[in-house]
């Protein structure tokens, strides 16, 4: 069988708050880094190509990363980056099991999600939607109206994801002044037969198996190979549905030469959920109240089902050379396909007759409550992107520069039918159990007028050596757009600058400043059908980053400012095709505060703890995004027992403040507001190790039991996972 998708009241005190705050964090970061300095004298980053297996061992279990290319595509290390950087490494993913790219980023510093139903989350940092995910630096495509589960990507297939915060517009061209996500994947880099066996179990019937298997395909292990495997089946505290994922990816690393690397590789998953909820439960009655679902109702029938599957194809080639430069050539080749068939309710409902009263314009009794969608679709993407990057030399002192071109191309199909669903056709609510009957489709028809779009850039940064202590990095990004779709076309051409200054003023400190301009195109339409103008605007940002432990530690603490003109902001009505309309508000700023501590305090003791908060206002001083929280913190921490070396505890929490959102009530009564009060979710892990290959671990979340809604906003309710556990058992070799 198949399985089938006000004004800111203390804005004054804002600014108080954030300083309370940045001090705070100062203070803990020095704190817990003066306390690591005071376990180990190695300060500075040495890379040992002959160390030991052991030590090679031990930087596998730890938290940080201490080499990236995020935000630059320059090999540095986190300090050197003037930017907030946050790396969720392989260690934490399985400490903490996160196993879908919703779980990294529910867990990541500064990082929020707003579900619109159970298989659809948009994520936002700083209080903007972020539009920019990477694939090994490749950027891959995305559209907030036609998110295809993106969000459930398996974290299995990747070693790392790197969260750039801020605009990052060198890296990727247009995009939000918000962050940009990149994950980086597994590779071939055993030349011996390795391999990892993963057996879960979890509340709701969760069953999960992975298999992480290494081979040398060549005698002298110059060419190796790698498959991750796995399959997932569950149900949910969502009562009908369920939740099937299977996933096979397979990559061959060959060194062509000592310093010529090609990299070939496949990708293939699929996920099919039965009986979907699409876009959550109905929120209000018709006298301003909240309704009051269980968390496990389901507005869903049995008949719906979102089926989708992603085809990825992927290149990479690197040459180095004896003077320290390399070149790097990326490509790829995606589709996404998509099938679904599902119900939408969307109404008031009468408190006492239980009809439902249509949502947009109440006047109309026989209006429609919602409908059935049948929606198909196909999303393909290639692209590709080559630079350089290596040292020069100018007036004594050894610079770094780094060039390259990107051409992205992206072709969207998206098919829908719909029909209307009537109050009287639903009938009474209060004993609505998902019995509507599958309707008799109208044939399909376009759904989206955006079907192709194409993008062409080239970029260029160098890191200047100003003094011993002072370095500069500069750069800009020249970038061509183009949309095409049935009835539009759009071009825009934009150069984006990027600036930023770091002074290494201390051993294990350093300071910096950046700025960069932002750009971006819009997918948000107003109430004529027509794209609103692109988002323009500038981000700055300034702090202080130190590492310690030879980079195992890493700490930031950092203020920025956005400034944008023509921000996407929704009206909360709809045109009569259901698309949203939204209006373009300018003078919206953005300015906080966020810290991270990240990394190693011990061989044993392993910790991620950051925090953000922040002011995002119109002109007007009304919140922008007001559904987001202000103040979030993220802690995860675990430790290795000395006393009994085979078992590790851990676990942490994360707390968000209060948010609302203001909607346009039915027609007479005013503004309305759907609230969430600020909470902390609690989870804990434990790991013992049987053998030196096999070990069991237990993870237990949301503690006690917290509900939470995480769709707080125009939609329904959606509401977040209650207190949940699972159990895994691996075999490593």
């Amino acid at each position: 069988m198949s399985f089938k998708e006000k004004r800111v009241r203390e804005s004054g005190r804002a600014p108080q708050r954030a300083l309370r705050i940045s001090v705070l964090a100062m203070m803990v970061a020095s704190g817990i880094a003066q306390a690591a300095d005071s376990t180990k004298t190695e300060q500075t980053l040495t890379v040992d190509a002959s160390a030991s297996s052991d030590a090679q061992e031990q930087a596998a279990k730890d938290y940080s990363v201490p080499v990236t290319r995020a935000g630059t595509k320059m090999a540095l290390t986190a300090r050197d980056i003037p930017q907030s950087v946050s790396i969720v490494s392989k260690q934490r993913m399985q400490d903490q099991q996160l196993q879908s790219l919703n779980d990294v980023l529910s867990n990541t510093t500064g990082i929020k999600g707003v579900s619109g139903d159970m298989d659809r989350t948009n994520y936002y940092s700083r209080g903007f939607i972020i539009d920019n995910y990477m694939i090994d630096g490749i950027p891959t495509a995305f559209a907030s109206r036609w998110n295809l589960g993106d969000a459930q990507t398996d974290m299995a297939l990747y070693e790392r994801v790197e969260v750039v915060r801020g605009a990052t517009g060198l890296l990727t061209g247009p995009g939000n002044p918000s962050a940009a996500i990149n994950m980086v994947r597994k590779h071939a880099d055993s030349k011996e037969f390795t391999g990892n066996l993963e057996a879960s179990y979890g509340s709701w019937d969760k069953q999960r198996y992975v298999a992480d298997l290494s081979a040398p395909l060549s005698p002298e292990g110059n060419v190796r190979g790698r498959v991750v495997a796995g399959y997932e089946d569950k149900n949910s505290f969502i009562e009908r549905y369920g939740f099937e994922k299977k996933f096979i990816y397979g990559v061959v690393d060959a060194d062509l030469t000592d310093k010529t690397k090609l990299s070939v590789g496949y990708e293939f998953t699929q996920v099919n959920t039965d009986s979907p909820m699409w876009g959550g439960s109905p929120r209000w009655y018709t006298d301003g109240s909240q309704v009051k679902l269980r968390r496990g109702y389901n507005t869903s029938t049995d008949w719906a089902y979102n089926d989708k599957e992603n085809k990825k194809v992927f290149i990479n080639l690197q040459q180095n050379f004896d003077n320290g430069w390399n070149i790097t050539l990326n490509g790829t080749h995606n589709e996404m396909f998509l099938d679904s068939k599902q119900l939408y309710i969307d109404g008031y409902v009468n408190k006492d007759s239980g009809l439902l009263v249509n949502q947009y314009d109440p006047s109309y009794a026989y209006d429609a409550v919602g409908g059935t969608g049948y929606n198909t679709g196909k999303r393909k993407v290639d692209a590709v992107d080559a630079f350089a990057s290596g040292p020069y030399e100018l007036l004594g002192r050894q610079h770094e520069l780094m060039l390259g071109v990107n051409y992205s191309r992206q072709d969207n199909k998206y098919y829908s039918a719909w029909t209307n669903i009537s109050p009287a056709e639903l009938g009474n609510f209060y004993n609505y159990n998902g019995n509507y009957p599958e309707s008799d489709w109208n044939p399909r028809t376009p759904a989206s007028d955006t079907q192709l779009v194409r993008q062409k850039s080239a970029y260029l940064a160098t890191r200047i050596t100003l003094a011993d202590p002072l370095h500069a990095i500069l750069g800009a990004r020249y970038t061509n757009w183009n949309r095409q779709g049935l009835t539009t076309r759009q071009e825009e051409n934009n150069i984006t600058p990027y600036g930023g200054l770091i002074w290494d003023f201390y051993d294990n400190w350093s300071a910096y400043a950046s700025y960069t301009s932002v750009f971006q195109p819009q997918d948000s339409q107003d109430a004529s059908g027509q794209f609103l103008n692109p988002v323009i605007g500038k981000n700055y940002e300034a702090g202080v980053k130190s590492d310690w432990l030879n980079s195992r530690l890493t700490t930031s603490v950092s203020v920025f400012r956005t400034e944008l003109d023509n921000a996407p902001v929704s009206t909360g009505t709809y045109t009569a095709s259901g698309n949203e309309i939204f209006e373009g508000k300018n003078g919206v700023v953005s300015r906080g505060v966020e810290f991270e501590v990240n990394g190693a305090l011990t061989d044993n003791w392993q910790m991620t703890f950051g925090g953000t908060t922040y002011v995002a206002e119109d002109r007007e001083g009304e919140n922008y995004n007001s559904q987001l929280p202000r103040t979030s913190f993220n802690l995860f921490t675990s430790y290795r027992l000395p006393m009994l070396d085979q078992l590790t505890l851990g676990g942490g929490v994360n707390w968000q403040s209060k948010t609302y959102k203001d909607i346009t009530g039915p027609e007479g009564v005013g503004t309305w507001r759907a609230r969430q009060g600020s909470y902390a979710l609690v989870d804990l892990f434990a790991r013992y190790d049987v053998t030196k290959n096999v070990t069991l671990q237990a993870n237990l979340n949301n503690l006690f039991d917290k509900e939470y809604d995480k769709n707080v906003g125009n939609g329904g309710i959606v509401y977040g996972t209650p207190r949940n556990f699972s159990v895994t058992a691996s075999y490593r070799f």
